[in-house]
């Protein structure tokens, strides 16, 4: 039986942040949405210095808003299955630099470290060369993916959690938490505050794709999963306040 998490965590020191890249175009809409951006990038900043900018914060953001590989593979066959996954990584250095630039404008440092390699734009992701971003408090976008086809934006954000020492991977979705049903079909639907790993598979919840899940899992590493969109929500899971659903060992 899952348990309640009735008070507040130890606050963690560095996290990765997984943002969709609909996070980027507002609520669900396609491209990126200049006021929504900055608004976002707002409340970034406003949350890592809530938290007295203690926190080190990776960044792996999607490119859904754009394209998705795995759409286009199942919709339209002209394209080749990894060519629209490598489709899917450029879209995810779109938003990226777009959030780069909207964090910078709102006051921190960001860099942008990217899987594949655009150099006149941005960074190659190297692991030493991201964990030194970090020690300097610039906040780092992760972009590309993992750099290989037929691998989710939710690998990629437990790769990364793992490789800079994250203690959790802060999912941002649409709603506040996990459920034993989908809230938005079901309105009697009951969120989970806390669960096992173990719990999530048994139930077949859909937190993220299961290379993911399984990452994280085998690294002992939690995902709190938590609505973006909620006020103060990203300040309470960076300050170690119970907010949505975090999933451990």
């Amino acid at each position: 039986m899952a348990k309640p998490e009735r008070r507040a965590v130890k606050a963690p020191r560095t996290v990765l942040l997984k943002l969709s890249g609909e996070a980027l175009s507002g609520r669900g809409e396609f491209g990126i949405d200049p006021t929504h951006l900055a608004h976002l990038a707002r409340n970034i900043i406003a949350a890592l210095r809530a938290a007295g900018r203690r926190v080190r914060m990776g960044i792996v953001v999607g490119g859904g808003n754009f394209i998705r590989g795995a759409d286009w593979t199942r919709t339209v066959r002209v394209v080749d299955p990894a060519t629209a996954d490598y489709m899917g990584m450029i879209a995810t250095v779109l938003n990226a630099l777009a959030l780069q630039e909207a964090i910078e404008k709102a006051g921190t440092e960001a860099r942008v470290l990217s899987a594949i390699h655009v150099r006149q734009v941005c960074e190659p992701y190297i692991r030493r060369r991201a964990l030194r971003h970090l020690e300097k408090n610039r906040v780092v976008i992760f972009a590309g993916g993992t750099g290989n086809p037929f691998f989710t934006t939710d690998t990629a954000a437990a790769l990364r959690a793992i490789e800079i020492g994250a203690e959790v991977l802060l999912k941002a979705t649409k709603v506040d938490g996990v459920y034993d049903r989908d809230p938005m079909r079901h309105r009697g639907a009951r969120r989970f505050t806390r669960l096992t790993y173990s719990e999530a598979l048994r139930r077949h919840l859909d937190i993220m794709d299961q290379t993911a899940f399984t990452v994280c899992r085998e690294h002992r590493l939690p995902i709190r999963i938590f609505n973006l969109f909620k006020p103060a929500s990203l300040s309470h899971a960076l300050t170690g306040k119970p907010v949505g659903t975090i999933i451990t060992a």
